[in-house]
């Protein structure tokens, strides 16, 4: 068998599981036809997979960061500076692209995301090349990957606010749980992409084949999504519906950036999420975009975990995806704070793990169950309390708001780490590393206690809102 399919087909197993085990879970009816089902996933799978493909043209930076550290072009607290100001560029996109989603819609938008981030992946891996050939000093190559990074982390903001955009109309509030375990799903194989076969890119094809490869599937699905995506039933032909979010009741034109964040931000409820969302990001990537690093300096790197990390991250984020769709919408009915509490508790225990096990290969397996949390977490706010909270008519902004503060998190963590962690011949003690486990508690606990705040949070109808006034 060929390594590239020996390497996929545990991922192809999982997902065929994964579709019974869906198929087999209590049907929600909502009186769907089947013609109509048949063109929702038509119209959502393209655009959940390049949402997973643009994950595959963003942490492909991340996934070779040791590999750039070993040819000299980037250092660990280099990385760390570029990975953060991406960060902040994302977190902060949402004020502009949360409304152009909005007005655009999320077809228009996704197809952006898709244009943009392909044309900066292939301008990286020229960076790259240059850098390779001489043609660059390391100045230049610092500056250029930071300004290049940041780019492609503005068009990769328009990708969760277009997934969201074009999803809300198309799905109820009460079949949306299951949508957020997909969501984390995507994500997962996005990540599958970025860790394992990117870094496998690079080793067998050269360094700029790991921006380039992205950036071609990438081109790939804009055209496919331009051929077959639509922004609600009704421009494909089939009746709009109630979806029983924020917006329903709602017949006047969609609000500007402004008036939703105070409508948004008016709900306590809002306030609690986006703190919860910071935490995640601060999180996920402190797991995700560091733990190769540490298995890399400490001599870890050839551990099952670390040689196997994109494919786990997968099978992590997809069980962790199902599992908080799952009782989201049939145990907790729905509600989503429950399910990140759940997950949070989760996170605190892998957390506690990590810290008394560094060095041993038990570190590795919990920071696997670390991250099957915090996707499960990030897929069921970020993907699913957005489009309840700001409804579909606003879910554009509602998303930006909410998945911007979790990139604000992601930007903490980097330009936090690339301070702290050991570096040099320190860094090859696993024991010096205690900071990275450390740093996470604090915030895990805070997550953790707010998502016991907003356990029975619901969307309020803006008819009802209307009827209250």
């Amino acid at each position: 068998m060929p390594a590239w399919l020996s390497q996929f087909l545990p991922i192809l197993l999982l997902l065929a599981v994964i579709a019974v085990v869906l198929t087999r879970l209590p049907k929600i009816d909502l009186g769907h036809s089947e013609a109509f089902k048949r063109r929702r996933f038509f119209n959502w799978f393209p655009l959940g997979l390049t949402y997973a493909f643009l994950y595959f043209g963003r942490y492909n930076l991340s996934a070779n960061a040791s590999a750039l550290d070993k040819l000299g072009l980037l250092t660990k607290g280099e990385f760390g500076d570029i990975d953060g100001w991406g960060s902040v560029v994302y977190g902060v996109a949402f004020l502009l692209n949360g409304p152009l989603t909005d007005r655009w819609g999320g077809r228009a938008t996704i197809l952006i995301a898709a244009g943009g981030s392909a044309l900066v992946n292939f301008l990286l891996g020229g960076v790259i090349w240059q850098a390779q050939n001489g043609g660059l000093d390391h100045a230049s190559i610092v500056r250029a990957m930071t300004v290049l990074f940041s780019l492609n982390m503005y068009f990769q903001s328009f990708g969760a606010v277009s997934i969201v955009k074009v999803n809300a109309p198309w799905f109820h509030v009460r079949e949306r749980g299951v949508l957020g375990g997909v969501f984390g799903i995507l994500i997962s194989l996005g990540l599958y992409f970025a860790y394992d076969w990117s870094r496998f890119i690079g080793k067998a094809m050269g360094m700029t084949w790991a921006f380039f490869v992205p950036a071609l599937v990438l081109i790939v699905f804009f055209a496919l999504d331009a051929f077959v995506i639509r922004d609600t039933p009704g421009q494909a032909g089939f009746e709009d519906f109630d979806t029983a979010d924020a917006s329903s009741g709602d017949t006047g034109p969609p609000l500007g950036v402004v008036d939703v964040a105070r409508r948004m931000f008016s709900q306590k409820v809002i306030w609690i999420i986006v703190a919860i969302e910071f935490c995640s990001g601060f999180l996920r990537n402190a797991v995700m975009k560091w733990y190769l690093v540490f298995a890399d300096k400490t001599g870890a790197g050839k551990e099952f975990v670390a040689t196997n990390w994109g494919v786990l991250l997968c099978v992590a984020g997809i069980l962790g995806g199902v599992f908080a769709g799952f009782i989201s919408d049939h145990v907790f009915e729905s509600r989503r704070g429950p399910v990140a509490s759940v997950l949070y508790a989760g996170m605190i225990v892998g957390v506690a793990i990590t810290c008394f096990t560094l060095g041993h290969p038990m570190a590795g397996w919990a920071v696997i169950f670390m991250s099957l949390c915090v996707i499960g977490v990030h897929g069921m706010l970020s993907g699913t309390a957005s489009m309840d909270f700001g409804g579909r008519k606003n879910a554009g902004v509602a998303t930006g708001i909410i998945d911007g503060f979790v990139y604000l998190g992601t930007g903490a963590q980097s330009f936090l780490y690339a301070r702290i962690l050991p570096s040099g011949d320190a860094a090859k003690d696993p024991g010096n590393w205690t900071q990275w486990p450390i740093a996470m508690m604090p915030v895990a606990v805070v997550g953790l206690v707010l998502a016991t705040r907003v356990w029975n949070a619901r969307p309020q109808k803006a008819g009802a809102a209307q009827a209250a006034h």
